[in-house]
């Protein structure tokens, strides 16, 4: 068990014939109890001062571990972010493709619908066309017939039988 200054103080010597001086002794006792004290006491305040660092240095490893756990927690969210939103811009990009297909097709499947529409229309107008000029041809054909003479002939010699059975008629 370590000495403690009290048991410095305490301490008595066994005189002997001729021994040391006492108040020589008793000085130097006080001297190394004085010396001895700020020794312990150095020694609680450096053991209360490591105590002190060692629960700050404990304190400080928590906190960089939390930062370390914040660090690792943080970079897996900007990863699972990253992730996320390279998912979502494929999905939008595969959407706009699907409608641009869409459109496309829409817009091809129109101009063919217009293109047999012309056709078709084409096909009305030649037809239309044809009967027309069947029509002119016919009316032409007809006016050029000599039966029309006959008629005027007739209509012309009606007329004159007519008039000449007015002319008897007045004079009856």
């Amino acid at each position: 068990m370590p000495l403690t200054p009290l048991d410095i103080h305490n301490k008595e010597f066994t005189r002997g014939f001729r021994g040391y001086d006492e108040d020589e002794v008793n000085e130097f006792l006080d001297q190394v109890i004085k010396d001895y004290e700020n020794v312990i006491r150095e020694k609680n305040e450096l053991f209360s001062k490591v105590n002190e660092l060692e629960e700050r240095l404990e304190h400080f490893s928590n906190i960089e571990e939390t930062l370390n756990k914040s660090i690792l927690v943080a970079q897996e969210s900007a990863e699972e972010v990253r992730r996320n939103a390279k998912k979502e811009s494929q999905l939008i990009i595969k959407e706009a493709e699907k409608n641009a297909d869409r459109i496309i097709n829409d817009a091809l499947n129109k101009a063919r619908k217009i293109e047999l529409e012309i056709e078709e229309l084409k096909k009305q107008a030649s037809v239309y066309r044809m009967r027309f000029k069947m029509l002119i041809e016919a009316q032409l054909e007809m006016l050029h017939n000599d039966d029309w003479d006959t008629v005027i002939d007739t209509k012309e010699e009606q007329k004159e039988e007519e008039s000449e059975t007015e002319k008897q008629r007045q004079l009856d």
